[in-house]
């Protein structure tokens, strides 16, 4: 039996869009790839599986206006500070390697590195915002 004609693909460097239908469509990764993410209006539909490692706790914050972010943590510990839906304060998740967290629909959050640590993103990411910590 012959294998099918598919080549394997790396996360960090080819991110997958999951379109809202049945397309699983690679996307190549660039240094300017985050830079540019504003202008790839091509990725507004369904969602992107991201994989990334990181050592520095997040510079902004984001948000997800239009879906819920799911991240799974590979590797590592990264603490979630999520701010309150009415902005009167914040709470911290502790994500751990093997533990995953679905970040609710327009909630501002940021990370906070506890240990080098590489996680996989589900993201919708019409509309996503950033803004300075």
């Amino acid at each position: 039996m012959s294998a099918p004609d598919q080549s394997t693909l790396d996360l960090t460097t080819t991110f997958i869009q999951l379109r809202d239908g049945p397309d699983a469509i690679p996307v190549p990764v660039d240094k300017d790839f985050w830079a540019r993410i504003a202008e790839r209006t091509d990725l507004h539909e369904g969602r992107l599986v991201t994989v990334g490692s990181q050592s520095a706790d997040w510079t902004a914050w984001e948000m997800h206006p239009a879906g819920e972010e799911v991240l799974y943590l590979l590797s590592g510990a990264l603490d979630l500070v999520l701010q309150n839906q009415n902005n009167d304060g914040e709470r911290a998740v502790e994500l751990r390697a093997g533990r995953a967290f679905i970040v609710p629909r327009g909630t501002w959050h940021r990370g906070i590195v506890r240990s080098p640590y590489t996680i996989l993103s589900i993201t919708y990411g019409a509309g996503t915002r950033h803004r300075a910590v």
